[in-house]
């Protein structure tokens, strides 16, 4: 710990790395209690998986026909928000077959986005650390991107607090209220593909869906309002990100993977201890 924090005072990276790690936390705390509290960590599984093809399409247009502007983390974005629309209509009109088409999103995103690497010259090394999470390699650029990202996220999250808080636990009252449903379902479908997109650069594609819920989950086990919730699981996020950096730097092992094990500790903790602070507040 104490070389990680002498080598952050150093290093330009580093405090590039948990600055990226501290904005995701935000918009990871705020949509991951959403997503849990709705329950539909699968359907935020099926757009963070989705998301390779707009990565690999934006990549092949840049390199191969000099599409400049084409930055993976916009191929993402434009990838995850069609995966978002596409899973939330078929949730809200043909839900029999919900699970079938979460799976052929899941599927279809990451085999076009294997196809579009493969005809991508060179060896596509950015991609490979989208895919399973490279942190330590935040541009500046990136950082901006998550800052608007963040901003826009929280915004909304903030903003439709009541509306989503009543679509999460109790549709019927919000339809009786009122409260446009099916708006605000795709509206969380749709924050929770942003956050994913952010999530991207810090633990990857593949193990951005546990950073999404894990902590959201713990944060869950000693909250009884979603606003606690919301902040509890952005202070586990935050943490996760820091104690993630510190313990991976020094045996030089891979931050997100190191991180997602902190998440996945944790959430034993908090489902083991959650019940014990439970009880022990009503006795």
């Amino acid at each position: 710990m104490i070389e990680f924090v002498e080598a952050l005072g150093e290093h330009a990276f580093l405090r590039g790395a948990l600055l990226a790690g501290l904005l995701a936390s935000v918009a990871c705390g705020v949509v991951g209690s959403y997503v849990v509290a709705r329950r539909i960590s699968y359907i935020a599984g099926g757009i963070a998986h989705c998301v390779l093809g707009g990565m690999g399409a934006a990549r092949y247009f840049s390199v191969v026909h000099g599409w400049e502007w084409a930055h993976p983390l916009y191929g993402a974005l434009a990838a995850a928000i069609l995966g978002a629309l596409v899973i939330g209509w078929v949730s809200l009109r043909l839900r029999e077959r919900e699970d079938t088409v979460i799976s052929a999103v899941w599927s279809f995103g990451m085999a076009v986005g294997v196809l579009f690497i493969w005809k991508t010259p060179g060896y596509n090394e950015d991609l490979m650390n989208y895919l399973f999470g490279n942190i330590l390699i935040i541009s500046g650029h990136d950082l901006w991107l998550l800052g608007i990202l963040d901003v826009c996220v929280l915004a909304m999250g903030v903003m439709c607090y009541r509306p989503l808080l009543a679509v999460c636990f109790d549709e019927e009252y919000a339809r009786l209220r009122g409260v446009s449903v099916e708006f605000y379902y795709l509206l969380l479908l749709l924050l929770a593909a942003v956050t994913v997109v952010v999530l991207v650069t810090v633990v990857g594609i593949i193990l951005a869906i546990a950073m999404l819920t894990l902590p959201a989950a713990a944060a869950g086990q000693f909250s009884r309002t979603l606003w606690r919730m919301m902040v509890t699981a952005t202070l586990f996020c935050a943490g996760i990100v820091a104690l993630g950096l510190a313990a991976s730097y020094g045996p030089n092992l891979p931050a997100g993977a190191t991180m997602i094990v902190l998440a996945c500790l944790l959430y034993a903790l908090a489902t083991f201890l959650g019940p014990m602070v439970r009880g022990a507040k009503k006795a």
